[in-house]
């Protein structure tokens, strides 16, 4: 599961965070990435404000304390986010530098200190993964700067690192050889499932390394199965769909040896009341039909029960 977002400073050391993790961890999860998100003004800003701008250094301690408390394993994922709404993929700069315009130097110089940093605290906390970027496509291109910044992060973190791809991306990063995991976000439409697993399951082949969804999850309401990536679609809720969703997802994975498994989007530090999940249209499945569908899956996956293939 994916815990904690977006990083609220002060929000990961309050009593409703640690009722979050236990109620999280009841599902029979047995990995978490805690993840926080730092900001930078626009998506042609070269600056990120990661310093003041989301959780600190002793909320993540915290966070990961309590998690390992809970038996679950824990990956940390710095991500960066647009203040004016922007989302982080356009965020992006001319190939060939202008004098006087922004540049993807610049740019990484910023970023490169955020996640470096945290890399440092990932190794002082012993994390069991560690995320270096997400759902960047825009700068997916930049090659060298990836590389260049994972150098760095090895420099301090001695544990696996991996990128989260956006949907659809596996395929198109050319230095996957450079992390030690690949994973990608799985927001793939209904019905789509086993195409996308093929397309993707070429890539895992080629490079021989183990692969994870480190997103991936559907917003329990109406016409969200076809359209899981879209947080703003509008529509009833509905528990159905999204349980119905995250059978189908969980299913097609289970029938691919090599999808090691699911960081699914998302619990958040403070859950809405059960009473009110029927209301509740977000990604979070606590107290909904979906949370049993997990929880079904995930003991399967663990050899502590059986648990049906059927969408």
């Amino acid at each position: 599961m994916t815990w904690g977002w977006v990083g609220r400073r002060g929000s990961w050391t309050t009593p409703e965070a640690e009722t979050s993790l236990r109620e999280m961890a009841a599902l029979d999860v047995n990995w978490v990435t805690i993840a926080w998100a730092a900001l930078q003004d626009t998506a042609q800003s070269t600056v990120i404000d990661w310093r003041n701008s989301t959780v600190t250094d002793d909320e993540i301690r915290h966070a990961v304390a309590r998690s390992r408390e809970l038996g679950l394993k824990v990956c940390l994922k710095p991500v960066v986010n647009c203040a004016d709404g922007t989302w982080r993929a356009h965020i992006g700069f001319f190939d060939q530098d202008v004098p006087g315009e922004p540049t993807w130097a610049q740019w990484f110089a910023s970023y490169t200190e955020y996640v470096v940093h945290h890399a440092s605290l990932a190794e002082e906390l012993g994390a069991d993964l560690f995320c270096i970027g997400c759902e960047m496509v825009r700068a997916d291109a930049q090659e060298t700067h990836w590389r260049e910044l994972i150098a760095q992060v090895r420099a301090v973190y001695s544990g696996p690192i991996t990128y989260n791809a956006d949907k659809y991306q596996e395929d198109r990063l050319t230095w996957w050889d450079a992390v030690d995991v690949i994973s990608a976000s799985g927001y793939y439409p209904t019905g789509e499932w086993e195409a996308q697993l093929d397309r993707i399951e070429t890539v895992v082949a080629a490079h021989g390394k183990p692969f994870l969804f480190i997103e991936a999850g559907c917003p329990s309401r109406e016409g969200s199965p076809a359209r899981p990536n879209d947080w703003s679609l509008e529509g009833p809720p509905s528990e159905a769909a999204q349980a119905s969703y995250l059978d189908e997802m969980m299913a097609a994975g289970a029938r691919r040896p090599w999808v090691g498994g699911y960081m699914l989007w998302d619990w958040p530090p403070a859950l809405y009341p059960a009473q009110d999940a029927a209301s509740n249209d977000d990604y979070c499945m606590y107290a909904k039909a979906g949370a049993d569908v997990v929880r079904t899956h995930y003991r399967a996956a663990r050899g502590l029960d059986a648990v049906s293939t059927d969408a």
